[in-house]
């Protein structure tokens, strides 16, 4: 069985995604990259805003076409998307032969052998899974799943339900199994990454986990992206001042600056509490990076709230902003207010926030100019593409905050030190390569096959 898997919305879904994959290949399927080779597609769903559900949508219908222009004898839909939809979009997407929520993961084997269309288990490598995104390099680590913030914006608890920390030991495991794949960056991913352990008796929290994942691998980064700034604790920010295998990042959702608004969202903080952490973080690790998340136009956002938001974006000075228009999400408390912004003024604004945030980008990141830091190597340049290779700064999260072009050519997944040139596009950098600090261990990608043999007995102290 060739399978082709379609990943769309959060990194949280890319680590489900490599789990879905890891499952199939062990029970003999093959992975195929080009759907229309593929037997059997399978698409992991985004719920989020209205935008993910129709690319949701648009990528459920294509594989159905693939069953009359391609290969495909069966399409699979699985994710957020269908945790809360599924017994409407049963009646309108006949193509689908079978529809599984973010919470049957663990069906998804079973419900195919059902349908004979995978066999029994043929070599099992528990933890291990297959690679399914853009950089083998880079690696997506879940530390926990669901929510129990109370956001009136957000669907996300009702898709993937209460807050759940996994245990200390397990992350380090799988940490370790994913650095035997060729892991150089891992990025740990949640909800809220700072509730971490809140939920669990044993004492850990994010700080002691950060220190476990470095005792216990040889990762050269870790990344945190997203934690709610009400979480980011004195300890949190003294553990990565002090490891230089965690990086100067953090990705911290606002979500506005207008007190009235934050009050309707039912978010934690207010204006004045955002702006005394922020300082507080910089001052506490130097050349920190912070991005943030903004919605614009939710229920009842005045043009004077609009201009608070502009205004302390102009203060705050955050390297990277990511922003999208509001939408009502069926079953949160926001549905229920009257989604009184026009659409055409929601466009607006979000135009004007991303032209602001452009400049401000462009500002902070002409500081970094002539700076010496260390990149991640992560390809080749195409022959119609600026500088020999690819690769990204430690302010750089992979797939949202640029790219860093390279003049020298290095081997995918190396690290080098290097000198930052110029920018480029307001979002990206030129870099002069000194030297190369540190090779991967072997030449090709990290294998794609959970069935590459693993010496599970040499991993360390912290294995199950």
């Amino acid at each position: 069985m060739k399978v082709a898997l379609v990943t769309l919305g959060c990194d949280k879904n890319t680590v489900d995604s490599e789990r879905y994959l890891a499952q199939l290949i062990d029970h003999g399927a093959e992975q195929v990259s080009d759907a229309s080779t593929a037997e059997l597609i399978i698409v992991n769903t985004c719920g989020f805003i209205d935008a993910a559900k129709r690319e949701s949508i648009d990528a459920i219908v294509e594989a159905g076409r693939m069953k009359v222009d391609g290969s495909a004898t069966a399409v699979v839909a699985v994710g957020c998307m269908i945790e809360r939809h599924r017994d409407e979009l049963a009646g309108v997407l006949p193509e689908v032969d079978l529809f599984l929520g973010a919470s049957e993961m663990d069906q998804l084997v079973p419900r195919l052998r059902e349908k004979g269309l995978i066999g029994d288990a043929v070599t099992l490598h528990p933890g291990v899974r297959a690679y399914a995104g853009d950089s083998p390099a880079v690696r997506y680590l879940k530390i926990s799943e669901g929510c129990d913030h109370g956001c009136a914006f957000c669907a996300i608890p009702l898709m993937r339900g209460k807050h759940r920390s996994f245990g200390l030991d397990e992350i380090v495991h799988e940490a370790q199994l994913l650095e035997l794949q060729g892991a150089r960056e891992v990025s740990l991913v949640a909800q809220d990454l700072a509730h971490y352990g809140r939920d669990r008796r044993d004492g850990v929290r994010l700080p002691e986990l950060l220190e476990a994942l470095v005792k216990g691998t040889s990762i050269s980064w870790f990344r945190n992206l997203y934690l709610y700034s009400a979480g980011i604790t004195p300890r949190l920010l003294e553990v990565i001042a002090a490891e230089p295998r965690i990086l100067r990042y953090l990705d911290m959702p606002m979500q506005h600056a207008s007190d009235a608004v934050l009050e309707r969202m039912r978010r934690p903080e207010r204006k004045h509490t955002i702006r005394e952490k922020v300082a507080r973080f910089r001052d506490a690790v130097p050349n920190l990076a912070i991005r943030t998340t903004c919605i614009v136009g939710f229920p009842g956002e005045t043009d004077d709230d609009f201009r608070q938001l502009l205004d302390f974006l102009e203060e705050m000075q955050f390297e990277r902003v990511g922003a999208f228009t509001y939408s009502p999400q069926e079953g949160t408390r926001a549905a229920q207010m009257e989604d009184n912004v026009p659409e055409g003024v929601k466009r607006d604004r979000l135009e004007q926030l991303t032209d602001l945030q452009r400049a401000i980008t462009a500002e902070r990141y002409e500081q970094r100019v002539g700076m010496r830091v260390n990149a991640l190597v992560e390809r080749a340049a195409a022959s119609d593409e600026p500088g020999a290779a690819v690769g990204r700064l430690p302010w750089q999260a992979d797939d949202i905050d640029g790219i860093t072009w390279l003049d020298s050519a290095a081997p995918a997944g190396s690290f080098v030190e290097v000198e930052v040139t110029d920018v480029v596009d307001d979002y990206d950098f030129s870099a002069r390569v000194i030297s190369v600090i540190d090779a991967p261990a072997f030449n090709s990608p990290a294998p794609r096959l959970a069935s590459r043999e693993l010496p599970l007995a040499t991993i360390g102290s912290f294995g199950r």
